[in-house]
């Protein structure tokens, strides 16, 4: 396919320099702008919209599956923190700390939310008693703060938009069943409605939530070839439990401590909608979370009609659910092209007076810029499909992507090899499961373990790095 015409000239193309190019649509498409706060950044009307679409759609799939929202205090005690100690001891270098409270010193320093495992277990030690309270599947919609060194929009900032579920359980056999729902919940979620794949499996252990038994992970490929971790469920066991003290007397009548999990998806899903979708021309969204699915652009708006026609389509479509915009502005066309195609609209409608004599209208979908001639009785029929195509497509340029951009090799100068000639991606590679492999790999390399997939491929019979028989295939890769 011929390269297309670029509509947007002052957005840096991703093949010179891919981290320009993506703030340059974080900039121009207005979803985000710095502030005086380091590391920290506004999220605008227009980024927001995209996250109140995927916090509604999320929030409707736990509801569905039973969960209810909460809301957990921002400040946690050091000595709640103090608690777990593999927990603090992982978060404890991305922690901010409150000391002075009004023109008082504080007794006890209170560290400002960075994940509130804590938290959710010093309410529950209050209210579970028995195995009827069980079990609790709680989610909230908050901000948390981890005092990142380096910083991007969405992908790594200081404080961050998120939602965290936590749930407790009677027994492991229904919180691992738990943690892997969640999993399958979120890369439904990212399949489906972001359109974008992912492959889900289980992190190394060196890899794990700190505190967690086991950390399950969805891996996405962004264009560029590199890894964003796009969400992850943990299970807990009863560590947890048994650190706060929460006990339960059980169907027999014996007390015992209680298995827990968390999940937790963050803004930085906005991030990896931008550089899975976008291209030299800007955003390009997903229908399901952009937040105008379709816009309206009349044409000739001088000539009688025009106008009185493009809002009569924008009510149709409005009755008929779809997102929709009439861009009734005295800018011109052309101009109202690009700057719909640069945020990334899904669906552009072209009205003029010779489409209304022919009872009909130009419809272009954003991925393909692909122009047909619809007819204005069939809207409503049309428009919906269109946004569907429009998903479908994106997912396949998507997965085309991964799957040129994924490679299998059964050695570390075969990774290497691959990763210079061909550029960076996902490699499927085999491991012993010696954390010393592991780790050589990514010093060699550069590209770390992202996670042990749940679908296997047996690449050879030993490993990667050692030669020593392999117990398991690794997804590897340079990741955000």
């Amino acid at each position: 396919m011929a390269k297309q015409k670029k509509m947007v000239e002052d957005i840096t193309s991703m093949d010179v320099d891919f981290a320009k190019w993506y703030t340059d649509i974080c900039k121009k498409a207005e979803l985000v702008s710095y502030t005086s706060v380091k590391g920290c950044m506004v999220i605008r009307p227009y980024g927001y919209a995209i996250w109140e679409h995927i916090q509604s759609i999320l929030d409707g799939y736990f509801k569905e599956t039973g969960h209810e929202n909460v809301n957990m205090p921002m400040f946690i005690p050091e000595s709640l923190l103090d608690k777990e100690k593999d927990h603090v001891e992982g978060f404890a270098p991305e922690c901010a700390w409150v000391t002075v409270g009004g023109s008082e010193q504080l007794e006890e320093r209170l560290c400002v939310r960075p994940t509130s495992e804590t938290l959710f277990c010093d309410h529950w030690k209050d209210i579970v008693q028995s195995y009827r309270d069980l079990p609790k599947l709680y989610n909230q919609w908050v901000s948390v703060v981890r005092w990142e060194k380096t910083t991007r929009p969405f992908l790594r900032s200081r404080e961050f938009l998120w939602q965290e579920g936590h749930t407790l359980h009677a027994t492991a056999e229904e919180a691992i069943e738990e943690t892997e729902r969640m999993l399958n919940i979120y890369a439904d979620f990212y399949e489906k409605d972001l359109a974008i794949p992912v492959v889900r499996g289980k992190k190394t252990e060196s890899d794990k939530f700190a505190g967690a038994e086991a950390t399950y992970a969805i891996e996405a490929l962004m264009h560029d070839g590199k890894a964003l971790q796009a969400g992850t469920s943990h299970y807990f066991g009863d560590g947890f439990a048994k650190a706060f003290e929460i006990q339960f007397q059980n169907k027999d009548n014996q007390l015992q401590a209680p298995f827990e999990t968390s999940w937790g998806m963050t803004t930085r899903t906005i991030g990896a909608i931008i550089m899975t979708h976008g291209d030299d021309n800007g955003l390009c969204l997903p229908p399901a979370v952009a937040p105008i699915q379709a816009v309206i652009v009349p044409v000739a708006t001088h000539k009688e009609g025009v106008l009185e026609k493009a809002a009569e389509l924008r009510d149709r479509l409005k009755a008929a659910g779809v997102r929709v915009k009439l861009d009734d502005s005295d800018n011109s066309p052309g101009w109202k092209f690009a700057e719909y195609e640069m945020k990334g609209v899904p669906v552009r409608i072209e009205v003029g007076p010779r489409d209304i004599e022919q009872n009909q209208c130009v419809v272009v979908t954003r991925p393909d810029r692909e122009k047909t001639f619809v007819s204005l009785d069939d809207l409503e029929t049309v428009i919906p499909q269109k946004l569907q195509d429009v998903r479908d497509i994106m997912y396949q340029n998507a997965l085309e992507n991964r799957e040129k951009k994924t490679y299998r090799c059964k050695t570390i100068d075969e990774m290497k090899k691959a990763l210079d000639e061909q550029g960076d991606g996902f490699i499927h590679a085999m491991w012993c499961e010696s954390e010393e492999c592991e780790d050589k790999v990514k010093e060699e390399t550069g590209a770390g373990s992202r996670c042990i997939p749940f679908q296997q491929e047996n690449i050879s019979d030993v490993c990667v790095c050692c030669g020593k028989p392999a117990r398991t295939m690794v997804l590897w890769g340079k990741a955000y």
